[in-house]
């Protein structure tokens, strides 16, 4: 290992320094090809845009890990599993990382796209990045921190209820995703949003990661999605909860790697509670 690299048991803070270099090295890649008119575009197995880009980004994180961090496990979304014989869940420090989450934002040159990376200790992630490379916002939360925008702290806002002069919040709220199909995988749960969806103020799409950089920041009350893999909602859930808010699965469960890719993030108790209502299985 490294010199410089923290103990492998260190806290949760300690791996900031890291958590930040590897940004910084998948900033420099993403920066080079975004809004570039040569940029090629190849498909996956499941139809997903994937570019070079993607990739670039994802191998220079990986080796920094494997410089810095050689006995934790590594998961990213374009290149794999760093332990084929072993379940992750299994180990102590997995890094699971998404180069840029919001492809397809990143290829129609919108910047709602960004680099999520997310330090789980076992099986729970405790720390997460959102970076914004193109804007240069960054948002990082660890447990027994706080979560921080360019290296200041920043909060979910909270909605009075006497200001309001009603009982419920859902009404008033708008519930933000990525895009509807999202939920049509299963007739259930796309029956479930829509039901969500008839009782907040208005659905609004498109956010990609970069919503719930917002929630964290105070500029938007409630996200929810599905259909979605470790790697796009593991770097959420601290930046949300150690901004104050609330980041569960469907049920009200933590989040963990084992997670069915069923999400909700609320700026308060009881946003998620009121929402929750109609996400839960058996309801």
């Amino acid at each position: 290992m490294a010199e410089n690299s923290p103990r492998e048991n260190a806290s949760y803070a300690e791996w900031l320094p890291l958590a930040h270099e590897l940004a910084d090295a998948a900033g420099v890649v993403i920066r080079q090809y975004f809004r570039s008119p040569s940029l090629d575009l190849d498909l996956k197995s499941d139809q997903s845009p994937v570019t070079v880009a993607d990739r670039e980004a994802e191998r220079v994180m990986r080796a920094i890990l494997m410089d810095r961090a050689p006995s934790h496990g590594i998961l990213g979304e374009e290149l794999g599993c760093s332990d084929t014989d072993l379940d992750l869940d299994q180990r102590e420090w997995v890094w699971v990382l998404d180069p840029i989450d919001g492809t397809k934002a990143f290829l129609s040159g919108k910047p709602t796209f960004g680099t999520l990376i997310a330090l789980v200790h076992r099986g729970v992630p405790v720390l997460g990045v959102i970076d914004q490379a193109v804007l240069h916002e960054r948002w990082v939360g660890y447990k027994g921190g706080s979560t921080t925008l360019n290296g200041q702290p920043v909060r979910v806002r909270r909605i009075d209820n006497n200001t309001l002069e009603s009982e419920r919040l859902l009404p008033f709220i708008y519930v933000h995703a990525t895009h509807p199909s999202m939920f049509q995988g299963s007739e259930a749960d796309w029956e479930k949003f829509r039901n969500l969806e008839r009782n907040c103020r208005q659905s609004i799409f498109g956010s990609d990661c970069y919503a719930y950089a917002l929630l964290a920041s105070g500029c938007i009350d409630l996200v929810v999605e599905a259909d979605l893999k470790p790697w796009d909602f593991l770097a959420l859930s601290p930046v949300v909860e150690n901004a104050g808010g609330v980041f569960t699965d469907w049920n009200g469960q933590g989040i963990s790697l084992k997670s069915d890719g069923r999400v909700i993030a609320a700026a308060s108790q009881q946003i998620h509670e009121e929402s929750i209502q109609y996400l839960r299985d058996g309801d």
